[in-house]
């Protein structure tokens, strides 16, 4: 499955174990836009209701291959916008926030946005493969988070490509609008609180946590293994086209490919996010979103172990 513009990403094939909590990005293609955060920024001058009002002129613009948050230091709509996105289109969106009050600034990436399917320690249903995020448990029962656009695609989950030795089933799906997913597992010995590193080793999950802006991350997933990069934004938004948008967010310059959907964003031992979609590869870099876990784990009352 493959989308073009911003891609999302699905959950992982894990080895028969389900060892690594480890998680990349799927190969499907559809990234979700979450929904920027208006503030007053001082320096600029621009209030809470300008800037309110510029995030939502951008969504209304609806140009597929866009993400945008707002940055509380400039006061700025920072806006993202893929390769398919054309000039014409830049000048529409610069266009309906200038009567907001608020300022815009515009990035280019690599790549077009899109949801991806394959990833880390592996996952598959019928309709694709993803990575498997985070294990996490409510009581005795044990759950493995991914992200929606994966969970939406199939209710029975496999640990291999042959499909043949069950993972679990989907108990809980949100995309878009959220990008994240819970699968059940069928056997609860098999779920482990970490992530597979893709060099024979873990890294133990003991806790969650929301990022900041410039912290440093990272994100495994079966198709690229082990990336690192740095929080660029938070809150942003993302429009995979065909009405699929998403918000709140986190965006990265860590780079992941179709496969990796679905797995995990961590700092040392700590979870962040579900890898969402993005633009662009591993070999000239780009901009991937991560929908931010606490959300997930707060929405289906389970945590990380």
């Amino acid at each position: 499955m493959t989308i073009k513009p911003f891609s999302v990403l699905a959950p992982a094939t894990r080895r028969a174990r389900l060892l690594a909590v480890a998680a990349g990005l799927a190969s499907a293609v559809a990234l979700a836009s979450p929904t920027a955060v208006a503030q007053t920024v001082q320096d600029t001058g621009a209030t809470a209701s300008q800037l309110s009002a510029a995030s939502s002129a951008v969504r209304a613009a609806d140009v597929s291959g866009t993400a945008w948050y707002t940055d509380a230091a400039s006061g700025k709509i920072v806006v993202t916008a893929d390769t398919t996105v054309s000039a014409a289109e830049i000048a529409t969106i610069r266009k309906s926030v200038a009567d907001s009050g608020a300022k815009l600034s515009v990035e280019r990436t690599n790549g077009k946005f899109s949801k991806l399917i394959a990833g880390g320690e592996a996952i598959y249903t019928g309709g694709g493969r993803c990575s498997l995020g985070f294990n996490v448990r409510s009581g005795s029962t044990y759950y493995a988070l991914t992200a929606g656009h994966c969970t939406n695609i199939g209710s029975t989950w496999y640990t291999n490509s042959g499909q043949t030795t069950v993972l679990g089933s989907t108990a809980g799906s949100s995309f878009p609008t959220n990008d994240y997913g819970l699968i059940r597992h069928a056997n609860p010995a098999a779920a482990d609180g970490r992530v597979y590193l893709y060099n024979g080793s873990y890294q133990d999950i003991t806790s969650a946590a929301n990022p900041t802006v410039r912290q440093a991350v990272t994100r495994s997933g079966s198709t690229t293994g082990v990336r690192t990069g740095t929080v660029t934004g938070l809150n942003a938004t993302v429009n995979y086209g065909s009405g699929q948008i998403v918000s709140g967010l986190i965006q990265t310059n860590v780079c992941a490919e179709p496969g990796d959907s679905g797995g995990p964003l961590f700092a040392g031992s700590v979870a962040l996010g579900l890898t969402s979609g993005g633009s662009g590869n591993c070999t000239s870099g780009g901009t991937t979103f991560f929908q931010p876990v606490v959300e997930a784990l707060t929405a289906y009352g389970v945590s990380v172990f």
